[in-house]
């Protein structure tokens, strides 16, 4: 009898860029080994509806529809995954899918993710694990962050790290013997970067921070940003598109500065000290951390690993790629874990950093 799982899992996140698949073997020891990866980008017209949803421009009707057409792109990607591996499909033990978020209300304990997975689990003929977030806010939790669960596992708590995803959203994982393990999100992470990337430079993405790197940060536009409310909440707390959204973006163009390179540059150091200013105010009064462990889309941007630096200047700074975990991969394989303890029936959160009541085990299961 084997001793692993194989299992593909799948993640988009609140960037909307592309559909992330990897292929990874889950031990009985809670090790794991990559196999493959594969994305499929959405297609524009898809993708610009998404947005429509998740800032709150759609209809009924367009949710019913997206449900369906997301699931089906995202059946699409593990099955390509799996030509692409050239396994069989009578291999794959389950797909845990991450689906697509339109709207999250931590406030409200009501979240939403498409991509159904009857679908998923039809068209690919595998068992699918999905809808992660709501049994935690039927436990009185936010439903996120949900990737400590599997932050815990991959670096242990051996020494005080604060594992940082840099996604649409940033996030933390504070990882340490001397306290009990907590996360929560900072703020945005490349959304309002991604935004006036689009709007200013007609670009998807700022590549390797090299537009923000040629501005200057307008640091009265800059303390002006950071009089959200949301960075002077405290943890437990999780956010997204529903307040840093293109009608937040809009708003505080209104008083951006002229120079689009500054524009960008401010923005990029918004990310960076959002993240820093919630170590200080939330992580050091507990712990001191040894090191940073940069993630996501994020850990590639130069610009904001510069001003991160600047910020925290007496803190290491790592990537994924330095513990062998790929960085644009990592919340994938976070997914693969939960999906794992899912099927194994045991709970799947942490309640210290999502506010549950208690220990849950989060998900649905498509056969």
């Amino acid at each position: 009898m084997k001793s692993y799982k194989t299992v593909i899992s799948l993640m988009s996140g609140t960037s909307i860029d592309s559909i992330d698949a990897c292929l990874v073997k889950i031990f009985e020891d809670l090790t794991f080994e990559v196999i493959d990866s594969y994305s499929l980008e959405y297609p524009d017209e898809i993708r610009d509806k998404l947005f429509n949803l998740a800032n709150n421009t759609g209809s009924v009707k367009d949710v019913c529809l997206m449900n369906t057409v997301v699931g089906e792109l995202f059946a699409k990607c593990a099955n390509s995954l799996i030509k692409k591996s050239g396994l069989k499909k009578e291999q794959i033990d389950f797909i845990s899918s991450h689906g697509q978020t339109i709207c999250h209300l931590p406030d409200k304990k009501s979240t939403l993710q498409i991509g159904d997975i009857s679908v998923i689990s039809y068209k690919t003929g595998i068992m699918t694990i999905g809808d992660f977030r709501p049994k935690d806010m039927a436990a009185n939790g936010q439903g996120a962050p949900l990737v400590p669960f599997a932050d815990k596992i991959l670096f242990g708590t051996d020494k005080g790290r604060l594992i940082q995803n840099i996604g649409g959203i940033s996030n933390v994982t504070v990882l340490s013997n001397k306290c009990e393990i907590f996360a929560f999100d900072n703020g945005p992470g490349n959304m309002l970067i991604d935004y006036f990337m689009n709007k200013l430079f007609n670009l998807p993405y700022d590549k390797d921070g090299e537009i923000a790197l040629k501005g200057l940060i307008d640091e009265i536009w800059l303390n002006k940003l950071l009089t959200n409310p949301y960075y002077s909440i405290i943890p437990p707390k999780s956010t997204g598109r529903e307040l840093f959204n293109s009608e937040y973006a809009e708003k505080i163009y209104k008083i951006a500065p002229k120079n689009k390179y500054d524009i960008i540059a401010t923005v990029t150091a918004l990310t960076a000290k959002t993240i820093a200013d919630s170590y200080i105010n939330f992580i050091f009064p507990k712990v001191k951390p040894d090191e940073i462990v940069l993630g996501g889309g994020g850990a590639y941007n130069n610009a904001i690993i510069k001003f991160l630096h600047n910020y925290l200047p007496d803190i290491q700074i790592k990537t994924h790629e330095d513990y062998n975990i790929p960085n644009k991969l990592k919340e994938c394989i976070a997914f693969a874990y939960l999906g794992y303890y899912t099927v194994n029936k045991q709970p799947n959160n942490i309640p210290s950093c999502t506010g549950a009541e208690s220990s849950v085990i989060l998900g649905k299961i498509s056969y």
